[in-house]
């Protein structure tokens, strides 16, 4: 299965109203970032043990470990959770700059330093979800 359809089948596994939210949300964040690499992580680690939710994921950045090796990861990742949709926002170094920024005015979401996490999509302000997604992905410069 190609990532394509991994994350049709994830997003089709969730409940309504869910899983209107979570296609509306991919097909959104992809009009924002429309040249983005796709991922899809079920979350299962080496043996197969759950060890996170899914989550798809959306442009491309390189992390550096102190050993010198190198990781391509998502910048941007969206999952759903037991109460509603988390959306990550990776990479950003100062872990208060996303809760200072959009934390007040995204509506009702809890925004920490790197997630924004949310009941359904109709409890928040899309646009200022946008600008925290594209203000991630310019603060890392992952996306072309």
């Amino acid at each position: 299965m190609n990532v394509e359809e991994q994350i049709k089948t994830y997003i089709n596994s969730q409940p309504e109203p869910k899983r209107a939210d979570m296609e509306a949300l991919h097909r959104h964040v992809l009009q924002v970032l429309p040249k983005c690499k796709l991922w899809f992580v079920d979350g299962k680690d080496d043996k197969g043990k759950i060890v996170s939710n899914p989550q798809i994921g959306y442009g491309l950045r390189t992390i550096k470990y102190a050993d010198g090796k190198t990781k391509e990861v998502y910048q941007i990742g969206i999952s759903a959770n037991t109460t509603g949709i988390s959306v990550y926002v990776m990479g950003i170094e100062d872990r208060k700059y996303l809760p200072e920024t959009y934390g007040k005015s995204i509506g009702k979401a809890s925004v920490t330093g790197y997630c924004i996490k949310f009941k359904a999509l109709k409890d928040i302000n899309l646009d200022i979800l946008d600008a925290a997604i594209r203000d991630g992905a310019e603060q890392t410069s992952t996306f072309t």
